[in-house]
Order: C-alpha cells, then structure tokens, then sequence
C-alpha cells in the first residue's frame, strides 16, 4: 500500500467516529438555523400586519396568497427542521421564497434610503436561505435526521 492509499484509508476511518458526529451535528444545527426565520415569521401570515403589507405591495389575490405562503413557508420549515422529505421541504422554502424576495423585498425600488437599506439586507438574507435549501435539495438533512433514520431501517 502506497502512502497516500494509507492518508485515504487513514483520513476515512478518522472521519468515522468523530467526524461522523460533528457532521452530524453541524448538519442539524445548520437546519435549524435555516428554519428559525421562518418559525418567528410565519404567524404573522396570518394576521392582519402581512396581509396589508402584501395588499400594499400590490399582491394579487393577497387574501388568499398570504396564508398560502404561509402555509407553504410551515410545511417547508418544519420538513427541513425534522429531517422528514428534507429534500421537498427545502424545494417547497425555496419555492416560497423565490418569489417573496423578488416581490416584497425590492430595494432598487424604496424613495426612502433607510427602507431601500432594510429591503437590501431582508433580500439578501433570503437569497442566503435560499443556498442553504438548495444544498439541503441536493444533499440531505445530513444523518441525525427522520430521513436517515427512514432508510437506515430499510
């Protein structure tokens, strides 16, 4: 065996035990950070403060728009928290967010230089949520997850 082949062979079983666990570990945690936004922000969908803030913005049908995305932003959240369908929840995140940051969040279009200031950095955050759920699409919830649990069983 070469010694690089003994560096692979070495570095992998390093990455079994602690590695393991620390991945592991950074994967929930980054889930969780991921989904706090929208836990803090979701109720407000359905209240009265979102829904005149939609209608002003002059988004059609907000009535029915702004619960829905709610909804949507819940079911996401919670799937990408859990680890349950990760993979769809964060489609469905993304799916949500894409279009509320491009509608809600246009800062090139506030008079105000303090509003344009606050939109800047609420749709760059979302675009930052939204990295993070399209690696979670392609990567997983990592393995402290209900989706590995799932198929470990399997």
């Amino acid at each position: 065996m070469s010694n690089s082949e003994a560096n692979v062979q070495g570095s992998s079983a390093s990455q079994s035990g602690s590695g393991t666990t620390a991945m592991a570990l950074f994967s929930l945690l980054g889930r969780l950070l991921i989904t706090v936004v929208f836990f803090v922000s979701v109720p407000a969908h359905f209240g009265p403060v979102d829904l005149k803030y939609a209608m002003a913005a002059g988004v059609p049908m907000a009535k029915l728009v702004v619960p829905a995305t709610g909804l949507l932003a819940l079911i996401g959240s919670i799937s990408v928290l859990l680890g349950y369908r990760a993979k769809l929840g964060a489609w469905l995140l993304v799916l949500f967010l894409v279009p509320v940051t491009l509608t809600m969040h246009q800062f090139w279009a506030a008079n105000d230089a303090m509003m344009a200031q606050l939109q800047m950095g609420m749709f760059i955050r979302n675009l930052a949520i939204v990295g993070g759920a399209l690696m979670i699409s392609q990567f997983g919830p990592g393995p402290w997850s209900l989706d590995a649990r799932r198929n470990s069983s399997r």
